[in-house]
């Protein structure tokens, strides 16, 4: 939940004065998200620093004036006011940062400084470029083309936006040239996504709203959605999908398919559905622990447990239908985790039974949300009793999946 105690997103001086007079700094002050019960702030993106520091660059050269702080409407409607830091001047050049300030979300950029250098040039026009620490875009699918630095398009407006403005109050008729870089960008975007991405080199420079919301669930599901049609763009007809760190390990360890074109959904499971559904994909194989999927044998497409648990329920009503005696089934009622449920189906002598009926609900969903429209299989296992079984179609979807990327079947 978004909580917005003071929204001071009026560029009137009135409410500047007054977030002054409050000891506001940022301009987020009062905004947050609740999360565990507990206050969580908002942060500013990789791309309102970027927009933030070229206006301060622009600004610096064009007016020939020393700036500490600028103000920035953000696409959220939220103005911040953002210091300038490490500012120089040159004949014919300026240049200055933005810390990046990711509020309570876990993020790797979080600290670091975004350097816009502004120079004029003869030609009318302002071009935006990138420079050290900045990804180039390597593969087909993203915002921008090959070639391009990875400065995604909300963000690109926002910098051009600002560079106008000020060109526009000074009178200035020349051209601009924007060059946004990173300190350190290099090694952060190794460990961020656009590596999977074909994002080489450095960071993106993000952000739709140009404010950062907490664990953000949309932010979450649209980087499962950008990976994905990079991935189809690129000619993906099928997809290897796995919810978390348990099934990758599984996949890379225990299966022969290429454990590197592998992708994670994390909870998401119907939203990536959706989403494959929605871009023309062919079909999918989920490889997962059951305590995720267990889950969707009860049609629950989230499986966080904040959402739903029903791991014993559903696991206890499968052994019914698979012929557990009643004490086992109150049994499974009981346990705590779903090792704990197997061990008292395997006591039984019923595992095999119980995942084959598991299995077919669990593709009797996943055929449902998707209208029986893509071709669906999974596989499941536990860290304790390894493979447990697998839904109809899934050998077809592995043979699919090696001749989709050319290694041969052993």
């Amino acid at each position: 939940m978004a909580v917005y105690e003071n929204p001071l997103s009026d560029d009137s001086g009135f409410f500047l004065q007054k977030r002054q007079k409050m000891g506001k700094t940022t301009g987020l002050e009062g905004y947050y998200t609740i999360k565990n019960n507990k206050k969580m702030r908002f942060g500013y993106t990789t791309g309102s620093c970027a927009a933030a520091a070229a206006k301060g660059a622009a600004a610096m050269l064009l007016e020939n004036r020393q700036v500490r702080k600028v103000q920035l409407m953000t696409p959220k409607g939220i103005l911040l006011e953002l210091d300038i830091l490490h500012a120089e001047q040159g004949e014919g050049w300026a240049s200055c940062a933005v810390k990046k300030d990711g509020g309570d979300d876990p993020d790797v950029t979080n600290g670091l400084e975004i350097f816009v250098k502004a120079e004029k040039k003869e030609l009318p026009g302002i071009v935006l470029e990138g420079g050290k620490g900045v990804g180039r875009v390597t593969k087909k699918g993203l915002e921008q083309p090959v070639g391009s630095p990875a400065i995604n398009k909300i963000p690109r407006k926002m910098i051009l936006k600002e560079a106008e403005e000020i060109c526009s109050r000074t009178g200035y008729k020349g051209g601009l040239l924007l060059t946004v870089s990173v300190p350190g960008g290099e090694k952060v975007g190794a460990r961020t996504f656009n590596p999977r991405l074909g994002i080489q080199g450095g960071i993106s420079i993000l952000g739709t709203s140009g404010i950062v919301e907490p664990m953000s669930e949309t932010a979450l599901i649209k980087s499962i959605e950008i990976e994905m049609r990079q991935k189809v763009e690129n000619g993906a007809e099928y997809l290897l999908i796995t919810p978390g760190n348990y099934g990758s390990a599984y996949l890379k360890e225990h299966m022969d398919l290429p454990f590197e074109e592998s992708m994670k959904c994390s909870n998401y499971i119907g939203e990536t559905l959706d989403m494959a559904l929605d871009m023309g994909v062919k079909g999918i194989l989920f490889v997962s622990h059951i305590g995720k999927f267990v889950k969707v044998a009860g049609g629950i497409m989230n499986t966080h447990s904040r959402c739903a648990d029903s791991r014993a329920e559903l696991l206890a009503a499968n052994a019914v239908r698979a012929g557990i005696s009643l004490e086992g089934a109150r049994e499974i009622l009981g346990t705590i985790t779903t090792d704990e449920a197997l061990a008292v189906i395997q006591r039984e002598d019923l595992l095999e039974p119980v995942m084959e009926e598991l299995t077919k609900r669990i593709l009797y969903y996943m055929n449902h949300r998707t209208y029986d429209r893509m071709l669906l299989g999974a596989v499941i296992f536990s860290n304790e009793y390894g493979y447990l079984g697998q839904t109809e179609h899934t050998e077809k979807l592995i043979r699919l999946l090696q001749k989709q990327y050319k290694k041969p079947s052993v």
